[in-house]
Order: C-alpha cells, then sequence, then structure tokens
C-alpha cells in the first residue's frame, strides 16, 4: 500500500474497483497477484504499484505491513500479504480503467465506503499495528464492510504488551 503524510494524518491510495471484476464499484488497495513461479513478493509489489498506479518505486523501499488469513463469505480461504510503500516517484493515476474508475488518498481514520471487507480489515489491522490479522467471513456476509459483521481478530507482534487477539481498533 501507498501511505503518506496527509494534512490530517496518515493516508493510504485506494481505488475503486469497476468493470466485470470482483467487487466492482468498492474501493480496495492496490492489489495483484505473483506473475508465476519466477516472481517474488518485492517484485510483484513493485510492477503491480506501477500497473495500476504508475508509481515506481523502489525494491529497497518496500516494507512488510502485515499477513492477512481470510476467508471468503463463500468459502474459499486464502494468505494475503499486505506492503508499505512511503517512497516512489511519479503521481498516482489510473492506468486500468477497464477494471479501475477512481484512485483517491483518504484518511486511515476515514476510510470510503463501500469498501472491500478484507481490504478493510488489513488496513484496521495496519492501524492497530498487528503483524497476523485472521479475517473469516461467514456464509451470507456481504463482500463489502459491514462493522455488524466484521469479526476480524488481530495478533501483535511479539514486543506488544496485553493479550494476543484482539478486534478492531474503535
Amino acid at each position: 500500500m501507498a501511505v503518506r503524510e496527509g494534512p490530517t494524518g496518515t493516508e493510504v491510495l485506494l481505488s475503486r474497483r469497476a468493470g466485470g471484476v470482483y467487487a466492482a464499484g468498492m474501493w480496495h488497495l492496490p492489489s495483484g497477484h505473483l506473475d508465476g513461479p519466477h516472481e517474488d513478493v518485492v517484485t510483484a509489489v513493485v510492477r503491480e504499484a506501477y500497473e495500476e498506479t504508475g508509481l515506481v518505486a523502489d525494491p529497497a523501499d518496500v516494507r512488510a505491513a502485515l499477513t492477512v488469513h481470510h476467508r471468503a463469505p463463500a468459502g474459499s480461504a486464502r494468505v494475503g500479504f499486505f506492503f508499505e510503500v512511503r517512497r516512489w516517484r511519479g503521481t498516482p493515476r489510473i492506468r486500468e480503467p477497464e477494471v479501475c474508475d477512481g484512485m483517491n488518498w483518504f484518511p486511515l481514520d476515514a476510510l470510503p465506503e463501500p469498501i472491500v471487507a478484507y481490504c478493510r480489515a488489513g488496513l484496521d489491522a495496519y492501524r492497530a499495528e498487528a503483524r497476523i490479522a485472521v479475517h473469516f467471513q461467514e456464509p451470507g456476509d456481504p463482500v463489502a464492510y459491514d462493522p455488524g459483521c466484521d469479526r476480524s481478530r488481530f495478533l501483535p507482534g511479539p514486543d506488544a504488551p496485553g493479550p494476543g487477539l484482539q478486534g478492531p481498533p474503535g
């Protein structure tokens, strides 16, 4: 995720999904998948950032933020890696208009709606300085974030005081 300090605090770059893609009309972090077994996750972050936003990041500026273990409402599960990039060249712009119709900076404490629940769980965990989030949705839960269906649990890093599993910040 591209992160910067804005006039009211930390901001994150989000894009709005469009067209015939999953969660069309919802805000999400620019993201993607590995381009096969030859590509590592850092290379994928740099490539996807450029392909989707036009931002050019140096691999040395990519930082691990957290890992999210997610189960979708339909029952499929996956593990997603969230990365932080605070330095880049260029100005963000929509480079894939067939799958993205909006892009903007948003304060971490004022995220837009509708936003993909999985993405919101990752951003809430990031705000809470968690290292791992467990975000398991149940059948019938919406794809968009709904606070009434949020069962996210966050695991802090080894140096954090207090209890292990926590919910999203209030």
